[in-house]
């Protein structure tokens, strides 16, 4: 096998998902499966198929490409660009939207296919990343949208604690359904999804305190790691090493614990500090900064402390471990959500699927 890799426990991620569904489909809530963290590979977003997702959502139309052969609607969640358009309605059957003029050249596309292409207008509840923000403009949108050819409203739906932190609850998701119910009855139309965010909803069902009128969530970290990301807690009867590093390690030696001479900035343009604890193992891994943030990987094994790295090379401190580490051994590490995103990403980390 080659190094590093990422070990992905395909059971262990399809038990995540019907856990994740099941507590959805309880409420009334349909689940977006989010697959742009490990890059829409087929073979993993066939776990979350299997574990019964009503969606595939991705946010680069790249990853929906990939995963064009399975038989499921697929949501483009990052806002399209114009330039995209095309492709947009070719290989995505729904997308996020919330400009006006997009949504034009989506409809011409899909008019010149011969096909339907359905919108989900995004509002901003305050969390200030995308979405019409005043209200007026949502119905000035809406009133436009539903005069087209080519493309069809369906719902409306928020993204709260992506960018601003906002935690959903009763009072701005209550908002969003209060304009569900406005459009429709202003407009004389059904709305067939009110998409509530994401795994930070989630805190609300494990609550028992659903939010009447919430049927959608569009679920990526909670599927991955088995986490609500509101408050970081742990859902029951879930795994958080459906994903693993694994990297070889390429020096052992014994050194001090701060470096010799004057010291400046790093290879980051950051100047590092250092606590002297006096002569350390210290232990090189074959991954860096290019490939993973290395706050985002936690080894392990408790007796090693990551000290820091570079674009190449994961520095550990194997002082206080039991185990007895070889050049040539393998150290494994659990991931964040950030560690697995970036760590599938990158081209020079292997995947490795069991």
């Amino acid at each position: 096998m080659k190094y590093p890799n990422v070990e992905i426990d395909l059971n262990k991620l399809t038990h995540n998902v019907k856990i994740m569904v099941n507590l959805c489909n309880k409420y009334g809530i349909t689940v977006a499966g989010v697959t742009k963290v490990f890059c829409g590979y087929p073979e993993i977003a066939k776990a979350y198929i299997d574990g019964g997702v009503t969606y595939i959502a991705d946010s680069r139309i790249e990853n929906l490409i990939k995963l064009k052969d399975f038989n499921i609607p697929k949501m483009l969640l990052r806002l399209p660009m114009i330039s995209e358009a095309d492709r947009v309605v070719e290989y995505a059957d729904i997308s996020l939207n919330s400009e006006l003029e997009t949504v034009k050249v989506l409809s011409k596309e899909a008019f010149k296919k011969g096909r339907c292409h359905n919108i989900i207008l995004m509002v901003d509840l305050g969390d200030l990343r995308e979405g019409y923000y005043n209200e007026n403009e949502i119905y000035e949108a809406v009133e436009h949208i539903i005069k087209m050819d080519g493309v069809k409203l369906i719902g409306i739906g928020t993204n709260l604690t992506c960018y601003g932190g906002v935690i959903p609850d009763a009072n701005n998701l209550g908002r969003l359904v209060k304009l569900s119910k406005d459009i429709e009855n202003r407009f004389d139309i059904d709305l067939e999804i009110i998409s509530g965010g994401n795994s930070s909803s989630l805190y609300l069902l494990m609550d028992n305190k659903p939010i009447e009128g919430i049927n959608n969530l569009r679920l990526g970290e909670s599927l991955v790691l088995g986490v609500e990301t509101a408050y970081g807690n742990r859902i029951d009867d879930t795994y958080d090493d459906v994903f693993k590093l694994a990297a070889e390690i390429i020096e052992v030696k014994y050194k001090p614990s701060v470096p010799t001479g004057e010291i400046g900035r790093d290879a980051f343009g950051k100047i590092p500090t250092f606590v002297d604890k006096g002569i350390r193992k210290r232990i090189i891994c074959a991954i860096g900064k290019q490939d993973v943030e290395i706050d985002a990987i936690f080894p392990l094994d408790e007796g090693l402390s990551i000290l820091g790295g570079s674009s190449d090379h994961l520095i550990l401190d194997g002082t206080e471990s039991k185990i007895d580490y070889k050049i040539g051994d393998k150290v494994h590490f659990k991931l964040s959500y950030g560690g697995i995103l970036r760590l599938m990403t990158s081209e020079y980390v292997k995947k490795k699927i069991v």
